[in-house]
């Protein structure tokens, strides 16, 4: 497939994006998909889809766990935002939302032993408003909520579903404001992982380095970093340990994979690893490393429009035995405002894991690469981030790989 490279943009100018148009784009691809799937109405909590659906953001983090705040979304008729307690202001001004409306917490933490008699009364306040809109009878999806709220509500009439399909199906295609976003994102992530290169010294510590990134992420306008993974040395064999105390050892490898929630919630997602120097990458460390760098520009070349998830895992790079223990989980996946469907699996785990679809113009997937041998001293992380043309690829990412560690 064709792959061509993004144009780069200055970071974060919102007078380049169009925010009504942005969110009306995706509140009509997710009504779209609620009409495709059966729905009558969604009842969103996770906050990353309550913002794709209206725009509206308040402490996101927090809300990923504490059920006190969620979003009324009919196929037809008025959006309503039940609003967490002393933020009803936060919302009043987007014309995403047609009323907002206090929420009621219905969590053990707020209700405590009355958690019970508080979920029937939330199921009865929301059910009051599906009689409105929607009617009893109505389907309904819910993607996030505790057992006994959606029991309460099933109770009342209504026909309980999984809104994760009809959510996760509207986010995977983005409308050109959306791209716009992307790549504001990453070229303000890309500045901070420059300012992590510049920064990268033998006895400086993970935390520390990995508090520059996250400095520059805040500095340049992101909201904030979903992973702690930057390390150094042994601790990048195997991956996904976090960033600790550990100082970094004169001629290791660093690595990280971004992971940055940034531009209006939109996600940069690469990764890279580099070499702290003060001598010469090892051969090792360049071999480790030109695979890595293979791996993903080979998956880069086979995804393309029309191609389905089964046809990218047949094509997929071949890992090496002495790195299949320790493959990362995926060979690509979807991102958007955070990482999304589709997940597109290795050859030998598709069997097992994988599902079959068809890659779509419009959808912006990240290659991975996790090159560490089990037993191995180091590891290698790389990952690209790119778009779904009408004619093949477009390179979102726009981070230079290291020269020396390609040699």
């Amino acid at each position: 497939m064709r792959i061509v490279r993004a144009v780069t943009h200055s970071a974060f100018d919102s007078t380049s994006i169009d925010l009504e148009a942005l969110i009306h784009f995706r509140q009509d691809r997710l009504r779209s998909r609620m009409v495709d799937h059966g729905v009558d109405a969604c009842l969103l909590f996770d906050p990353v889809n309550v913002r794709y659906a209206t725009g509206a953001r308040n402490m996101q983090i927090f809300h990923q766990r504490n059920p006190s705040r969620y979003l009324f979304l009919p196929v037809e008729g008025p959006i309503v935002l039940f609003e967490f307690t002393g933020a009803h202001h936060l919302a009043t001004d987007l014309s995403t939302i047609d009323e907002v409306r206090p929420a009621t917490t219905a969590s053990f933490v707020a209700a405590g032993p009355a958690i019970s008699e508080v979920e029937r009364r939330w199921a009865d306040e929301v059910g009051a408003l599906l009689n409105e809109v929607v009617g009893v009878g109505a389907t309904v999806g819910l993607e996030r909520i505790n057992h006994g709220a959606s029991t309460s509500l099933a109770d009342a009439g209504y026909r309980i579903v999984d809104a994760q399909a009809s959510v996760e199906r509207a986010r995977a295609v983005k409308g050109p404001e959306e791209l716009t976003c992307i790549r504001q994102s990453l070229r303000a992530t890309e500045r901070a992982v420059h300012a992590v290169r510049d920064a990268i010294r033998p006895g400086l510590t993970e935390n520390e380095l990995w508090a520059e990134l996250h400095r520059v992420v805040i500095a340049e306008g992101g909201d904030y970093v979903e992973t702690r993974l930057m390390t150094a040395g042994t601790n990048t064999n195997p991956w996904f340990q976090e960033t600790g105390d550990s100082p970094i050892a004169p001629n290791s490898l660093v690595a990280l994979d971004t992971d940055v929630v940034g531009c209006h919630g939109y996600y940069s997602d690469f990764s890279r690893t580099f070499h702290a120097g003060p001598g010469t990458p090892t051969a090792e460390q360049r071999r480790l490393y030109g695979l890595a760098h293979e791996q993903v520009h080979h998956n880069m070349a086979v995804i393309g429009p029309g191609v389905t998830f089964r046809e990218y895992a047949e094509r997929a790079w071949d890992i090496p035995d002495e790195f299949a223990a320790q493959r990362y989980y995926l060979s690509s996946h979807g991102v958007g405002m955070t990482g999304e469907y589709p997940y597109l699996y290795h050859r030998h785990d598709f069997a097992a894991s994988g599902y079959d679809g068809v890659i779509e113009p419009g959808m912006t997937i990240c290659v991975e690469s996790y090159i560490g041998a089990e037993g191995g001293t180091e590891g290698v992380k790389l990952e690209e981030q790119v778009l779904v043309t009408e004619t093949g690829t477009e390179l979102l990412s726009d981070f230079p790989f290291e020269a020396d560690l390609l040699v």
